[in-house]
């Protein structure tokens, strides 16, 4: 962060004085107005429902270019990490903030493999569920429940701790998703094998059984990746924002990710995917493929209060980067599985087409978002629509313990403590 050549000047029309602040501009992306003195020379805060024009740190872990449809891992496009290198790889880039080299990377798969069994009381802690719970109460549970099996790295403000926890959390959270699942399905637990990849591993704990072997399909394998690369981070998203929030309190690392589970399970934020999936099985109850038109023009129509999930995005006015990354998956997908005429597949395609054509959404850039494609691939894979969203958990892990790192490494930060316009009743008495 650097001073601007530039100054902000706010003046009051109410002939109070002028106030001059300073300008700070970062490598890329729009300049800030430093407005942290403001209370103090003014006695008045700024109002920004949803923080939409605030910027509430300084990061140098992602960067998203709405307009040009552009995200940034520490510099490097998504397009390019996403063909080029694995989840770990973006992991340790996340974390470290280079990608790792030759015997780097070995050691950080290596570290993060041995890591992956969880204690076994986590079973018993599970079972005091009920099986048709849904999996983001069980995973909020859950990984809130870290902190009391390994307390030896819940102090936030030791570098030590937070990497042990860090580790951990990367490590095991494709174990307590797969848990998870097995649990509601009635299923054995299927313990990790650390001498396949990340994203192998995780699909033979899903849908392997003890009786008999699980083949790792090379495809889904590399989908699986690719989503965990593509949700990774994206930068201070309600979720993120939630963690860095908690953990400025200086609470332990366990308990700081819970609280974005938690937050990411909303149907605004990581439960969008879910949504989508919800909607295309509703339009398909109504008539599937034939009633797609019906169902487009019913979301034209302001009063119908038919919502169309998975298109458009709150940041990207534009193509969103991750869709066409996995739109391409997708196909792989289910040409690999021969799902191509499926009939709800068949209708996500017409709905696509449609979006992609009709002017009213081309003209308000409503394109399919990553949301959309990504929980066909997963449908198509296996993985139920309820767990859509800690599947995303999972992914999104790593880069929520990258920004809590970054958070208290920063020596500007404080506890969060946003501030308010009170519309209530002014003083009043009792009267009795």
């Amino acid at each position: 962060m650097k001073l601007a050549d530039n100054k902000a000047t706010l003046s009051f029309s109410n002939g109070s004085p002028s106030i001059e602040m300073p300008v700070y501009s970062g490598n890329i992306g729009p300049d800030v107005i430093d407005i942290r003195k403001l209370y103090g020379q003014s006695g008045m805060f700024t109002y920004d429902p949803g923080f939409l024009s605030t910027a509430s740190c300084q990061s140098a872990i992602t960067y998203i270019d709405g307009d040009k449809g552009e995200l940034l891992y520490r510099g490097y496009p998504i397009e390019q990490l996403a063909n080029k290198v694995d989840f770990l790889d973006t992991c340790y880039l996340l974390l470290n903030g280079e990608l790792p080299v030759g015997q780097q990377s070995k050691d950080f798969h290596k570290l993060v493999n041995n890591h992956t069994m969880v204690n076994e009381q986590l079973q018993f802690f599970l079972r005091g569920f009920r099986r048709d719970a849904h999996p983001m109460a069980v995973l909020t549970g859950l990984i809130g429940a870290l902190s009391a099996f390994y307390h030896d790295s819940t102090d936030i403000n030791n570098p030590e701790h937070r990497h042990i926890s860090a580790i951990r959390l990367i490590a095991k959270l494709p174990t307590l998703v797969a848990m998870a699942y097995k649990y509601g399905v009635g299923q054995p637990f299927m313990y990790p094998q650390n001498n396949l990849s990340y994203s192998g591993n995780f699909l033979r704990m899903m849908f392997g059984v003890p009786c008999e072997e699980y083949v790792v399909n090379p495809v889904l394998e590399r989908a699986m990746d690719r989503i965990f690369i593509l949700h990774a981070d994206h930068e201070q998203n309600a979720s993120t924002s939630t963690v860095r929030l908690c953990g400025s309190s200086g609470t332990n690392p366990f308990a700081a990710i819970a609280a974005g589970v938690a937050c990411l399970w909303g149907p605004a934020h990581g439960g969008a995917n879910e949504a989508c999936l919800n909607m295309l099985e509703d339009i398909q109850k109504m008539g599937g493929i034939t009633k797609v038109g019906e169902f487009m023009e019913k979301v034209k129509d302001k009063n119908s209060g038919v919502k169309l999930m998975g298109f458009g995005h709150r940041v990207y006015k534009n193509y969103d980067p991750r869709a066409k990354l996995m739109q391409e998956t997708c196909d792989e997908v289910l040409k690999e599985l021969g799902l191509e005429n499926d009939p709800l597949f068949k209708l996500a395609k017409a709905l696509e087409k449609i979006a992609l054509e009709d002017d009213y959404f081309v003209s308000r850039k409503l394109y399919p978002n990553v949301d959309f494609y990504s929980g066909i691939v997963q449908r198509a894979i296996g993985i139920p629509v309820n767990l859509f969203t800690g599947v995303f958990a999972l992914a999104r892990t790593v880069g929520w313990i990258a920004q809590l790192n970054e958070m208290i490494s920063d020596s500007e930060y404080k506890i969060g403590r946003p501030r308010q316009l009170f519309t209530g009743s002014v003083r009043r008495d009792v009267q009795r």
